[in-house]
């Protein structure tokens, strides 16, 4: 009976000895050991990229970004996009909206992406206009007067500018058609002129940019390209 109790005593002191834990190697303040992987990889990433990580890969940022800007009525920007969509950057919807329009381009689909009044909107191929054209309804309150065209590219061309010197260059009062301009949203009071009377500057809207399909003022036609175009 001794014998069989002293085994026993061998056995459980080789067993403890087995699944004592090993000492960890070097210092126990080295703060790198403690470190979860995770977190360290978080600690490495390179100054200057994004702090929240990035959810989407690029087929599905790609598909997201198609659908938003297809469903759109009006222009998006990336900002505005990202911020929708969350969990990715204006940076990545760049090179998204890259990738849909080279898709678009290869694929031989007649839209494209255009930029526009700041944003991006998905517009059918230029050379589908006269087809296009045959089923679309333009409403009568849409239609521009070739007086208020000319009023409007005055402001266009010459802004900020006073309803004096529209009506210079005009040679006709313009108050009626500039007033409906301003209703229409074309045209915006863009603050007042330091001249005696303080009057009321013009310069056009956002939703002129729109209309016109222009990315901003400098897409406006120059004097050699309504020479050329006349």
């Amino acid at each position: 009976m001794g014998i069989h109790a002293d085994s026993n005593l061998e056995v459980t002191e080789e067993i403890a000895v087995v699944h004592q834990p090993a000492e960890r190697q070097g210092s126990p303040d080295n703060s790198e050991d403690l470190v979860e992987p995770d977190h360290a990889a978080s600690r490495a990433r390179a100054p200057g990229t994004d702090a929240v990580p990035r959810q989407w890969t690029d087929d599905e940022l790609e598909r997201a970004v198609a659908a938003i800007l297809f469903a759109s009525s009006e222009p998006l920007s990336n900002a505005r996009i990202a911020e929708g969509l969350e969990h990715t950057t204006p940076a990545h919807i760049a090179a998204a909206i890259d990738r849909i329009s080279a898709r678009l381009i290869t694929t031989g689909l007649p839209f494209e992406l255009v930029a526009i009044a700041g944003g991006w909107q998905i517009f059918s191929a230029r050379d589908m206009a006269d087809i296009v054209a045959r089923f679309a309804k333009t409403r009568r309150d849409d239609k521009v007067s070739p007086a208020a065209l000319e009023t409007l590219a005055v402001v266009a061309y010459r802004q900020p500018v006073t309803k004096a010197e529209i009506e210079a260059v005009r040679g006709v009062q313009v108050g009626p058609i500039l007033r409906a301009l301003v209703d229409r949203g074309l045209v915006k009071v863009a603050g007042r002129s330091d001249d005696p009377g303080h009057a009321l500057l013009y310069g056009t809207t956002r939703k002129f940019l729109d209309t016109f399909g222009l990315a901003d003022l400098a897409d406006l036609p120059r004097d050699a390209e309504l020479v050329r175009d006349s």
